[in-house]
């Protein structure tokens, strides 16, 4: 889930409109990973909740998209409710998280999990305001590509997340880790306009590798701190 949000959201800042409410309107630089908490929180109520706990999670994601409103620097609209800019956003993130799975996940899906996986976060999406979610792994991002480009906000944003994380020391070989791997899962269309020089033997090599090694090694520290079952 880490490499695929870091996937996301590189990917999501090349649409100028997204990345013109997030600059606006998000406080991600000065409280990067409260947001990512919040995102979380989401994401497992919604995945994990009860009925009543996910519909009350999307009314309150829809009522801030729902304020989040206002012009780029070149004077475009935008409005984070647009069910075209919430497409966007739920393309990029669902391909981002399918694709991080499957290549470091410990059980990769199958075509028809991965269609699964596709229905069941259709099913959120449509409640968030996306018109026509993606419910198999049919191409949605190419759709988009004219829209894209890279504007400072998004260049901006590029460097916090990979070179400038608000970090302690010893956390940063890791973090790097996992970025590297998600910025070596971007398609070349994305990485050239986010100037992400691709490096060959180090991402063939490497960067598979320490992505295994660290995605195995949060998997057995989050599984060794969960409680005992009663009774095991």
């Amino acid at each position: 889930m880490f490499v695929g949000g870091v996937r996301a959201l590189l990917l999501q800042s090349l649409h100028p409109l997204a990345m013109a409410a997030v600059a606006a309107h998000s406080g991600f630089r000065g409280d990067p990973w409260g947001r990512l908490q919040r995102t979380s929180t989401f994401l497992a109520v919604t995945t994990f909740g009860t009925a009543d706990d996910a519909r009350h999670a999307v009314e309150r994601v829809r009522a801030i998209h729902e304020r989040v409103r206002g012009t780029t620097r070149e004077g475009e609209p935008y409005h984070a409710a647009d069910p075209h800019l919430l497409g966007w956003v739920h393309a990029a993130e669902v391909d981002s998280f399918l694709r991080a799975h499957q290549r470091y996940g410990a059980r990769p899906l199958d075509a028809a999990g991965c269609d699964g996986y596709l229905e069941d976060t259709a099913r959120v999406a449509a409640a968030l305001g996306v018109t026509d979610p993606p419910r198999d792994r049919a191409e949605r991002l190419a759709a988009y590509r004219p829209e894209l480009r890279a504007t400072p906000e998004a260049l901006a944003t590029a460097r916090f997340i990979l070179y400038r994380p608000p970090l302690p020391l010893a956390a940063r070989p890791p973090y790097a880790a996992l970025t590297a791997a998600a910025v070596a899962s971007l398609p070349p269309w994305a990485r050239g306009p986010l100037r992400l020089p691709r490096l060959p033997l180090v991402e063939d090599l490497a960067v598979p590798l320490a992505g295994h090694a660290v995605t195995r090694t949060i998997r057995w520290a989050t599984a060794a701190a969960r409680p005992a079952s009663a009774g095991s």
